[in-house]
């Protein structure tokens, strides 16, 4: 095969319809866009646009808040804990901070903390330091012989005094 014999599989590049360029192209003049009117011009955008009638996003009521300032945890399972311990990606003699648990993969980024959860079994005695963690997680570790320490967000009890 040489360089000038490449081709893409049949079908896989469509030539796209050249328009108003001509009446022999099928879509010359008007270029499919009819005759006067708001949809005939450019840089027109009718999003929500129903004729005239209330639309749709009007019509419906608004409900509840987006706090802007919530905080935003990357989230770990008890389950997936094991599943690294089992595979040697963690030590479990070591205790188990938020920077070794992005070094290991588990988590992308820490975000505003990490928060452990109680979905899945945890066998192994871990020493776990994290910024939150649910009580069933707390338990389970717990139960499993080890210990899970949460450091509560200073920032946010300085914030309401």
């Amino acid at each position: 095969m040489k360089l000038h014999e490449l081709r893409d599989n049949p079908g896989a590049a469509k030539k796209s319809k050249r328009v108003a360029r001509g009446p022999g192209s099928g879509k010359g003049k008007t270029a499919g866009r009819g005759i006067k009117g708001q949809k005939s011009r450019s840089g027109v955008a009718i999003g929500g646009y129903e004729g005239g009638q209330m639309p749709l996003y009007r019509r419906l009521p608004k409900r509840g808040f987006t706090k802007p300032n919530a905080k935003k945890f990357a989230v770990v399972n008890l389950g997936q804990l094991q599943a690294f311990v089992d595979a040697g990606k963690l030590d479990a003699k070591k205790e188990i901070t938020e920077d070794l648990l992005v070094e290991a993969g588990i988590v992308r980024r820490k975000l505003d903390g990490v928060r452990v959860l109680a979905k899945g079994e945890i066998k192994a005695k871990l020493k776990l330091a994290v910024t939150g963690a649910s009580k069933a997680a707390v338990e389970a570790v717990e139960k499993a012989g080890g210990s899970l320490s949460v450091t509560a967000s200073a920032p946010a009890a300085a914030a309401t005094e």
